[in-house]
């Protein structure tokens, strides 16, 4: 009588097998993809290469051979301007500005959403639609009444001027992204929390903050760039130097120092440094919020 041996695959094996097939490298796209999307990368990361390499060089070098690197590296440049009191100054009134709009824009932005996404009430819907319209009037539309506005309240030459206007401004965008991640938030949870006794400000606080986290992030770090990058505002808001933010305090850089092209690039470099690394840590972050607004 012959034998017959079955050889089957261990259980165990399957899910590493399936694994490993999983964990194969996929095949590359097309190359003309890759091309398009680094010739947009060298697009936009080009000029601030410039900016920042060509404050570390020298007029006659700049004006000799524009495209070079720096040889030799200049760093007085930098330091000159660190040490200036004037820079620190604006500097410092950058960061109130964009510190106070981000607080007021996440703050207010919030409770609006929360309102918007899970209470019923009447014109709801034209509410939400108001700050959608909002997305499609830019403050350089509304400056001239703004600062009329601005004047009436007495504002003007002063750093809430220009905080105010811009929580009104930043709010549009916090809302459409902030609305979806609360909707999203399953009624369950919530009917919960209200059999345990814990009231609506309490579920506000303790569930929904944590749970929209990611959108909250992504709407304070726009909130803060856009403060940080705004010069329209301040420039017809503010009226003395003592009160100037960077994007103001490049322009009268720029216009003091004219003739030294190299030490206006530094200038600008380490006015737009802070916001680029603020950026480029958070990208992610940023990603991951618009991401889940989108699902919501």
């Amino acid at each position: 009588m012959s034998a017959k041996t079955t050889f089957r695959t261990s259980p165990a094996l399957e899910p590493t097998a399936a694994a490993g097939r999983r964990g194969t490298p996929q095949k590359w796209g097309s190359p003309v993809t890759y091309f398009v999307a680094l010739l947009f990368v060298g697009v936009c990361v080009a000029p601030v290469l410039y900016i920042v390499l060509g404050g570390f060089r020298t007029n006659a070098q700049i004006t000799t051979d524009p495209a070079a690197l720096p040889h030799p590296w200049v760093v007085g440049n930098y330091t000159g301007i660190l040490k200036s009191s004037v820079f620190w100054g604006e500097f410092a009134n950058s960061l109130v500005v964009a510190i106070a709009s981000t607080a007021g824009i996440v703050a207010l932005g919030l409770m609006v959403s929360f309102v918007i996404a899970r209470y019923d009430f009447r014109l709801k819907g034209a509410m939400y639609s108001l700050f959608a319209a909002g997305l499609m009037f830019p403050m350089v539309i509304a400056i001239t009444p703004l600062y009329l506005v601005v004047k009436d309240l007495g504002l003007v030459d002063n750093l809430l001027g220009v905080i105010v206007p811009q929580i009104a401004f930043g709010l549009p965008t916090t809302v459409i992204i902030l609305v979806p991640f609360l909707r999203a938030i399953p009624n369950e949870i919530e009917e919960a929390a209200a059999i345990d006794g814990m009231s609506r400000l309490g579920f506000f606080f303790r569930m929904v903050i944590p749970l929209s986290l990611p959108g909250v992030v992504t709407v304070g770090i726009l909130g803060f760039v856009g403060s940080w990058n705004n010069y329209l505002l301040p420039l017809y808001v503010l009226n003395s130097q003592a009160n100037y933010t960077l994007p103001l305090g490049v322009q009268v850089f720029s216009s003091q120092y004219s003739t030294d092209t190299a030490k206006v690039l530094a200038f600008t470099s380490l006015a737009m440094l802070p916001a680029l690394i603020f950026f480029s840590v958070f990208e992610k972050r940023i990603v991951g919020g618009l991401t889940g607004a989108v699902k919501g």
